[in-house]
């Protein structure tokens, strides 16, 4: 405990050094607009007692998009002022990784949440990647230079020296949850491989953080991944919290993780949050589906047969997306990302707006939805 908390000061000490003047200047921008701050309890919250750790904020901030350049270079003011604008319209869950922007992600946040209350917001981060500096080093995944090359690491010893890397970035002294990163069939740099690498989790990073857990470490842990076989591997062979599930469950794709992740995650008394709740702004209305320009022709048809229901009852299509992810009981947190200020601005205004019964029941007429979908309401 005595290097955790060593480790968490010098790096809150370098942080402030680093980032306070930009932060200073985010924090005047904001001023000068002129916007109350907004206390927490207006965003959905989760009541009431539960067999496992859940965030007490139902809605948060993802950090990949915008705060990891994944689209594009945000200026370090711009991207500390968008930190800002969350915390100001009272978002207290923030999610990041190392992988997002090879520590770029970690380090924005920084900047934010070292200056406030420990017990003021939940942060999760993840693990399963070691950065190592390399200069010059870019990855397509990421806009500019990032001069951090990466390893994957799945082990006890691993997983404990990232979560410590992590607390020196962001300048925190404690996590509330960590989520196994990227061990799945969609990571390209795994493949089928990836059995393998989840084999190593099974006797190292989940013993680990179970161990982590016990100490008080941490709150909870459990798998941040884009497809289910890995999540359900997780519930079945160890002892997981909370699940972090991107791209499973929206308007657009949620059978199978309704069927099949749902009933295996409460049976456990796991929770799940929500990533990519608008597949990567696309049920917003912009080109990426799931972090990516190509887009199925079924999915691109099933939006405009969404975009035409509602129209039809008035309704905004972002947040439909958006409620109907935060229905189930089952889920603990909707954590969609934002790359500009005004995209966290509609995404909060939209967890307090009022749809019609009458959408949800005609999305279920039209099959859009799934009989059994939990609707809002």
């Amino acid at each position: 405990m005595q290097r955790r908390q060593f480790l968490s000061t010098t790096a809150g000490a370098g942080v402030a050094l680093a980032l306070g003047p930009a932060f200073a200047r985010a924090q005047t921008n904001q001023n000068q607009q002129g916007a109350a701050p907004q206390s927490p309890d207006r965003l959905p919250m989760n009541e009431g007692r539960h067999e496992r750790y859940r965030p007490p904020y139902r809605f948060g901030l993802g950090g990949a998009i915008g705060l990891g350049d994944m689209r594009r270079e945000m200026p370090e003011a711009e991207a500390l002022a968008l930190l800002q604008q969350a915390w100001d319209l009272g978002i207290r869950y923030y999610d990041t990784s190392p992988w997002y922007g090879l520590g770029l992600s970690e380090r924005r946040h920084a900047g934010l949440l070292s200056a406030q209350e420990r017990d003021a917001y939940v942060l999760s981060t993840k693990v399963g990647r070691l950065l190592k500096p390399e200069a010059g080093y870019a990855h397509k995944d990421w806009k500019g230079v990032n001069n951090f090359n990466y390893e994957y690491d799945y082990s006890a010893s691993g997983t404990r020296r990232s979560i410590e890397d992590s607390l020196q970035r962001m300048g925190v002294p404690s996590l509330d949850v960590v989520f196994i990163h990227d061990l799945s069939p969609d990571n390209e740099d795994m493949g089928e491989g990836w059995k393998e690498h989840f084999e190593v989790a099974v006797k190292g990073a989940m013993p680990e953080l179970v161990k982590m857990r016990e100490e008080g470490l941490i709150k909870a842990w459990g798998m941040g991944v884009n497809t289910l076989p890995p999540a359900l591997g997780a519930i079945e062979r160890s002892d997981p919290d909370i699940i972090l599930s991107a791209t499973q469950y929206s308007l657009l794709k949620h059978k199978d993780a309704l069927n099949d992740l749902f009933p295996a995650a409460e049976k456990r008394g796991v929770s799940l949050v929500l990533g990519a709740p608008l597949n990567s702004g696309y049920l917003a209305g912009n080109k990426y589906f799931n972090y990516s320009k190509e887009v199925p022709e079924d999915i691109q048809s099933k939006r405009e047969r969404y975009r035409a229901l509602a129209r039809e009852h008035g309704v905004d299509l972002r947040t439909a997306a958006l409620q109907f992810c935060n229905a189930p009981s089952v889920v603990s947190a909707v954590i969609p990302g934002a790359s500009k200020a005004e995209h966290i601005r509609e995404n909060a205004a939209s967890m307090s707006a009022s749809i019609p019964g009458e959408f949800w029941s005609a999305a279920k007429r039209e099959g859009l939805l799934e009989e059994n979908a939990p609707i809002p309401g």
